[in-house]
């Protein structure tokens, strides 16, 4: 998983002081598996395939800002196409003068900017909120225990972006066979960005397209081994897939839940706000907040959920796995000092 022809020095320099609980989690990853993890390639490569630069108060990928607010900092993030056009609802909301979203972020607290964004469907999180709120991965027994190896079992991917993807990549190195599933009406959103990091990321897995409506989507899980998702559970249930149902439909099975605050919290998440309120960011010479890394969240999530799965099945699997990456973010925020 090495990408030595890149140079990833200062995006290191930068997330450095936060990583020591993240290279524990690879560390272990690495010997239960035998897959050596390279943190900078997998924390990294996107920015630098893309040629990024570091963030400032906007993030790498320009979508996010973090706004100063009457008592604090929040991250609004436009990461879709939509949350442009929801972006007059969000001004409304706030009394924002001259469609001036920083402005109105001025005259309103942290909080209620980030709920009122949540409100019309925009991602945005207040600063630190979410430290201490809960672990990175909630393990839920769900069925019956029976321990065996990775290698060969069959993992379904139902996530996309880039947390999902990346558990299952670091799955299929260590010899799980993969297969990707996206719909046939919702494609998975990194196909929009750096041709060559997707393939990084997908390289060496099955792909299909279904008609979840069909049906296809439930036989589908019925034929794997272990899930990885990042849908709110009452979307899948819909769909006629259900957790718990998979669980006990057989013994030693793992479903990995990828939320941003938890399947309990319907709030939206993206990997850059869901740095911010887990309080993983930078500081700046004045000691004000700035973006660290890439989507930081995304990547450090995705390495705490195949780390998560590897546990299980060690000890017999028949759990859910609710991975949060605000609570992931969180964990490195308060393992680290800021650099002066």
């Amino acid at each position: 998983m090495r990408n030595a022809t890149l140079d990833f020095g200062c995006w290191m320099s930068d997330a450095a002081p936060y990583l020591g609980p993240l290279r524990a989690v690879v560390d272990e990853f690495t010997l239960r598996t035998g897959v050596t993890v390279d943190l900078p390639t997998a924390l990294f490569l996107r920015a630098r395939l893309a040629g990024l630069p570091r963030p400032g108060r906007t993030s790498a990928g320009g979508s996010c800002r973090l706004l100063r607010t009457a008592d604090g900092w929040t991250a609004v993030n436009l990461a879709r196409p939509d949350d442009h056009a929801s972006l007059p609802a969000l001004l409304a909301l706030l009394d924002a003068r001259d469609d001036d979203l920083a402005g109105g972020a001025l005259r309103t607290t942290a909080h209620r900017l980030a709920d009122a964004a949540q409100t019309v469907g925009i991602a945005a999180a207040a600063l630190g909120s979410a430290r201490g709120r809960r672990p990175p991965v909630r393990s839920v027994p769900q069925g019956e225990r029976l321990p065996r190896p990775l290698a060969g079992l069959r993992v379904l991917d139902l996530s996309a972006l880039w947390a999902g993807p990346l558990c299952a990549k670091l799955l299929g190195l260590a010899g799980a066979h993969v297969t990707k599933v996206e719909s046939t009406v919702r494609p998975d959103g990194a196909r929009r960005g750096n041709p060559r990091f997707y393939r990084w990321l997908h390289e060496g897995h099955d792909s299909v397209v279904l008609d979840f409506a069909s049906g296809a989507l439930a036989e589908a899980v019925d034929r794997a081994d272990i899930v990885i998702e990042a849908s709110r559970p009452r979307a899948l249930r819909r769909l006629g897939v259900k957790a718990e149902e998979f669980l006990s439909a057989r013994p030693g099975r793992v479903w990995v839940g990828l939320t941003g605050y938890g399947r309990d919290d319907d709030r939206i998440a993206f990997g850059d706000d869901a740095a911010v309120v887990g309080g993983l960011v930078g500081r700046d010479a004045h000691g004000d907040p700035v973006f660290l890394g890439d989507a930081l969240a995304d990547p450090v999530t995705g390495l705490f959920a195949a780390h998560a799965v590897v546990r299980s099945l060690a000890a017999g699997g028949g759990e859910l796995l609710c991975v949060s990456m605000a609570a992931c973010a969180a964990l490195l925020a308060g393992s680290g000092t800021a650099p002066c």
